[in-house]
């Protein structure tokens, strides 16, 4: 239900249930936290990608499991997209979400807690929990950090679609590509965030996500002690060194 391929340091989590548009249920999100946690400690990790396979990237979670939840069983089932979703959160190397088809509710949630978008030309994305009768929860909560409070209610409170153009527009993806060319696309993102300094794409990544959650005077404090830590290897001097030699750190534009 979730494929894990690696190559070179690059791990990809395929979401692999096409016939039910990679929706969601109990059993495929078990199988991509434990995906997920299979990677999260494996050396020379540098960076992962969520995909779907198949015409779409999630239609959100399954519709038959949700129409027979209880309340007594809802916030287990819930508890497993949020689980999946701060597992993504939690890595410790950048997550690239490569998106097409359909970016629905929970499959939205997922896009949404990883570091960067990339989305085919023609990707639709919504938010239709309320016209099921129940609220987005969870990594929606990422919304407005990503759009800004009033799209964020507009996607959740009118659950009404959004186009990949406008979801550019909004932050809600960082780049557009043809469906024939987002491979390609999000390839070369790879080769760029693959070309920084392990340790400091690491230390970054920590500090984006304290940015999102903390106060700015600890979040500047944070910052401050991770750029001194980063010094504590010659892992800086020697980057700044090739860059001064290479002639690259004197042009100007």
């Amino acid at each position: 239900m979730v494929d894990l391929r690696i190559k070179d340091g690059i791990a990809g989590l395929f979401l692999n249930r096409p016939q039910k548009s990679n929706a969601l249920d109990a059993a495929m999100l078990e199988a991509l936290l434990s995906k997920i946690k299979e990677i999260e400690g494996l050396p020379g990790l540098r960076v992962v990608v969520l995909a779907g396979n198949g015409k779409s990237f999630c239609g959100g979670a399954d519709i038959q499991e949700l129409s027979v939840l209880k309340k007594t069983t809802a916030g287990r089932f819930v508890g497993k997209i949020h689980a999946c979703c701060d597992a993504l959160r939690q890595l410790p190397v950048p997550v690239v979400a490569r998106l097409h088809g359909a970016v629905i509710g929970a499959g939205l949630e997922l896009a949404a807690s990883c570091d960067l978008r990339v989305a085919a030309e023609g990707t639709r994305f919504a938010m239709p929990e309320v016209r099921l009768g129940i609220p987005s929860v969870v990594e929606a909560a990422l919304l407005p950090r990503l759009v800004g409070a009033g799209r964020a209610a507009w996607l959740v409170l009118t659950g009404e679609a959004i186009d990949a153009r406008k979801a550019l527009d909004w932050g809600l993806v960082e780049e557009l590509a043809p469906l024939a060319a987002i491979d390609e696309r999000v390839g070369a993102l790879l080769e760029s965030l693959v070309a920084a300094d392990p340790a400091a794409l690491a230390a970054q990544k920590a500090l984006l996500r304290l940015w999102q959650e903390a106060p700015l005077a600890e979040s500047v404090s944070v910052s401050m002690a991770a750029f001194a830590k980063a010094y504590a290897s010659d892992a800086p001097g020697e980057r700044m060194r090739a860059t001064i030699s290479s002639g690259r750190g004197t042009k100007q534009d």
